[in-house]
């Protein structure tokens, strides 16, 4: 912890950090960062950072805490153990089970909880670096979280602490007003001006007390106008990527159907196979023809053949019939003609 300064607001009004009494510290807001959650904002509030997720709604664990005619919401807030300069014992403590019931019951009455009977929804705030103001910038991110959840809510919540330094009221303490100053009032409140939140550490009068409710007012307008902002440049750009898509989908249904691809065929090409095919054609016909004729030719031989059979067979029954020796066919036939042929010039040599 740092040693407390001597002075926390210079002679011409200005505070430690540079700031006015009136002004905030720089907001920067992301929504949506976590996929796997319903609802995520990540939120940097000064040197705080801080980051949110919403689940549901979705069925209640365990069952006997389910209501019958509403939604259950939880909150649960946490602090890192890294998020502060001395580390933190990990776990619940007093401090965080007492901001996580505070908490809750600010954004629970914003929350149309009848529209979901028997379910829960679940908050998640992680403090990952702490810098004074945890509890008021964890509500300003759950509060993104669950619009983007899409849960249907009265209004968004937004938050913002005013204290007293120096015996002057200032906006939105910093590490060093918050531990050293002599009051703290965080607060809570919706755009139209009703509160949901109001805690206060320290001692004011009431003059003090209702001004410093002026200064918190006009600071969570702020606050609210810059989660307004983030919501609608996320959804516009999401908007957009879905427009761009459903766009081109149309285009694509509306153009005229291309036709298929067609290889293109050279006619010269196409006249040679032709030719080709031709020449193939003759050539099957020109086969055909001489296997046709050979059968034929086939026919005639073996015609012939039946008639020199027939013919021998008839010369040969004369043969019998007239007591004479028959002469034998083929290769035996020869040997018996030479025969009588050698018989015969043998006789007339005689």
């Amino acid at each position: 912890m740092t040693d407390k300064p001597e002075k926390f607001i210079d002679e011409n009004g200005i505070r430690s950090d540079g700031r006015r009494a009136n002004e905030i510290r720089d907001v920067k807001i992301e929504v949506g960062v976590l996929s796997r959650a319903d609802g995520s904002c990540y939120l940097e509030f000064g040197k705080n950072k801080v980051m949110a997720a919403v689940y549901g709604p979705r069925e209640v664990h365990p069952r006997h805490q389910q209501k019958s005619n509403r939604a259950i919401v939880r909150y649960k807030y946490n602090m890192a153990s890294f998020s502060v300069e001395d580390r933190k014992r990990p776990g619940p403590d007093r401090r965080s089970i007492e901001v996580s019931k505070v908490s809750r019951e600010a954004l629970e009455n914003q929350i149309f909880t009848e529209y979901f009977p028997k379910s829960a929804i679940d908050i998640f705030v992680e403090v990952l670096q702490a810098d004074a103001g945890t509890r008021t910038a964890a509500l300003n991110a759950a509060s993104v979280a669950l619009a983007d959840a899409g849960i249907p809510m009265r209004s968004l919540v937004s938050a913002c602490a005013v204290g007293k330094v120096d015996d002057t009221l200032v906006l939105d303490l910093n590490k060093n007003e918050d531990n050293y100053g002599q009051a703290d009032v965080p607060i809570a409140m919706t755009p139209d001006g009703k509160i949901t939140l109001l805690q206060m550490d320290g001692h004011l009068t009431p003059e003090e007390f209702k001004q410093g409710l002026e200064m918190a007012q006009e600071g969570c307008r702020q606050v609210y106008e810059l989660q307004r902002k983030a919501l609608i440049d996320y959804y516009s750009k999401k908007t957009e990527v879905v427009t761009e898509a459903t766009t081109a989908e149309d285009v694509k249904k509306d153009a005229p159907e291309e036709p298929e691809d067609v290889t293109p065929v050279d006619v010269t090409e196409d006249t040679e196979e032709t030719e080709k095919i031709d020449d193939t054609n003759e050539i099957g016909v020109t086969k055909e023809t001489d296997d046709t004729k050979e059968p034929g030719d086939t026919k005639a031989t073996g015609d012939t053949e039946e008639t020199e059979d027939t013919v021998k067979t008839g010369d040969v029954e004369e043969l019998e019939d007239s007591g004479e020796e028959v002469p034998e066919t083929g290769k035996n036939a020869d040997e018996t003609y030479g025969q009588m042929d050698e018989s015969e010039e043998e006789t007339s040599n005689e």
